[in-house]
């Protein structure tokens, strides 16, 4: 598997786990005050999410910037 493959589907785990988080969240909120451990929770996978997702939208420009070289040299 490439490396595009490799951080599409870990983005695609992490989304299902950010997922399970928040509905954890809201469950932990509706039974009382939840403590904070569940609150901040859903950040880890959100942040990993954001950083693979922003990788994954450059990609197809830094693909067609290489390519662009390529047909100038």
């Amino acid at each position: 598997m490439t490396l595009n493959g490799s951080i599409r589907l870990a983005h695609r785990w992490l989304s299902i786990i950010f997922t399970a988080t928040v509905i954890a969240n809201f469950v932990a909120m509706a039974l009382g005050e939840p403590p904070a451990w569940i609150v901040y929770s859903p950040l880890l996978p959100l942040f990993l999410m954001m950083v693979s997702g922003l990788y994954m939208f450059v990609l197809p420009y830094a693909a067609g910037r290489r390519q662009g070289r390529r047909a100038e040299g």
